[in-house]
């Protein structure tokens, strides 16, 4: 399955921030979670690939196009939870200066995959594929993730955004009318 075409996923979760210096962190990949194009990643699916590339050969994009590199990849890991991600915009580039500010205010927080497919099966009902390997070739920050739970979550040190803290301070008062 060497020749398939690049495939392009989308994923998210809860946005917490980004460090003043353009570091940022979350999950681009979620384990055993039906994206809405019915794909599951499964445990160890990036495992090879990791080995082959490290967080250096695989590429930070904006909106998955090539043109638009923005940052680097710190730390690409697999964990329980899923792939695991670590980046830093460079904020020498005018497109990751834009991104940051869209990213501090919340307005783009998605987390997406593009990758090759090299082992999958799908299985007869409910029509999803479960990619049990894939070539992971860049990791980008989109809009519009395709897996509703990979988005960026956490901040390392740094202030928050003024924000960033109210959406935080709104959520704990949410939760607690909740219970």
């Amino acid at each position: 399955m060497r020749n398939a075409p690049v495939e392009v996923k989308y994923l998210a979760n809860a946005f917490g921030g980004v460090e003043p210096d353009g570091t940022f962190e979350g999950y681009a990949s979620l384990f055993n979670e039906p994206d809405l194009g019915k794909d599951v990643v499964m445990p160890g699916a990036f495992a090879a690939s990791l080995k082959r590339r490290g967080a250096g050969g695989i590429r930070m994009l904006w909106q998955h196009d090539p043109a638009e590199p923005i940052g680097v990849w710190l730390a690409v890991q697999e964990d329980a939870k899923g792939l695991k991600v670590r980046g830093r915009l460079n904020l020498a580039v005018a497109r990751a200066r834009e991104v940051l500010a869209l990213m501090r205010e919340g307005a783009v927080d998605g987390l997406s995959i593009g990758f090759r497919v090299d082992k999958a099966r799908a299985e007869p009902r409910g029509g999803l594929r479960r990619l049990h390997a894939v070539d992971l070739w860049e990791i980008s920050i989109v809009t519009f993730p395709l897996l509703p739970a990979a988005r960026v979550s956490t901040v390392k040190g740094g202030p928050a955004a003024p924000d960033a803290r109210l959406a935080a301070a709104i959520e704990r008062a949410a939760a607690s009318l909740r219970g």
